[in-house]
């Protein structure tokens, strides 16, 4: 058993097993009361999504092939986001991930200019959900409002629930748990996002990372050469007629 103090909470992501559906995309804006894009801020490059399908091509016309990669916040235990804000208001807690705490952003945006992935957004407006939508919006996380930066979480506020029920009722927190797992790994349809405690060493998420990062596996990080220490782990597509890149 894990203790709460040791946990280390991070993904794998199957790149082979990907389809590019956004049903991850969708599944995030839902729970994390994400702004909706409209067609004017998505044109003044304003967007918000703490997720993305990254589309890159392999492959010579007319052999090209479309390929297709989840990016979130990659949980950096050496994060470039962290050291330059002057406020605090993005930190590395005990449990492994990268916390952005929203009523002490200032919306300096220096993380952003830090971070290499590019999955920090600054808030440009006041959120406004259409009437039909208002009901769904989740209880359980903050509106946020203009001039501050948001980011995936790994659904922190599910993390903190399923442990707080797991402690009342005297339970050990099982290993995959839909209320454990982010919104988006719940979502995928075809099993490509897997999360979980990576100092469990009998968790699935550990197993898999350490199968894929022996010698000869499939596991990458993005950028690895930045030296990040990033908490997701991703498995390269397997594709005998291609010569397979990382996709990044």
């Amino acid at each position: 058993m894990v203790t709460a103090d040791s946990n280390k909470w991070g993904m794998v992501v199957d790149v082979d097993r990907c389809t590019g559906c956004q049903g991850c995309v969708v599944a995030c804006q839902s729970e994390n009361n994400i702004p909706i894009n409209l067609e004017e801020h998505f044109n003044q490059r304003r967007a918000i999504q703490w997720i993305r399908i990254e589309r890159y091509w392999e492959g010579e016309y007319p052999d090209v092939k479309a390929r297709f990669i989840p990016v979130m916040c990659q949980h950096c235990g050496n994060a470039p986001c962290e050291p330059v804000c002057p406020v605090y208001a993005t930190y590395h807690n005990n449990e492994g991930m990268n916390v952005q705490v929203y009523n002490r952003c200032i919306g300096t945006r220096f993380c952003a200019n830090g971070c290499p992935y590019h999955v920090r957004f600054f808030n440009f407006w006041e959120p406004e959900w259409p009437e039909s939508l208002k009901n769904q919006l989740n209880p359980d996380v903050t509106v946020r409002s203009r001039g501050i930066m948001e980011k995936c979480s790994f659904c922190v506020q599910r993390i903190q629930r399923s442990t707080r029920e797991s402690e009342r009722d005297n339970e050990v927190l099982e290993d995959g748990d839909r209320g454990l797992n982010p919104a988006c790994v719940n979502a995928c349809a075809t099993n490509a996002l897997t999360f979980g405690n990576f100092n469990d060493p009998d968790s699935k998420v550990s197993k898999m990372k350490e199968e894929a990062m022996k010698e000869g596996g499939r596991g990458y990080r993005l950028m690895e050469n930045l030296g990040t220490d990033t908490n997701v782990v991703y498995l390269k597509k397997v594709d005998e007629s291609v010569e397979v890149t990382h996709g990044h």
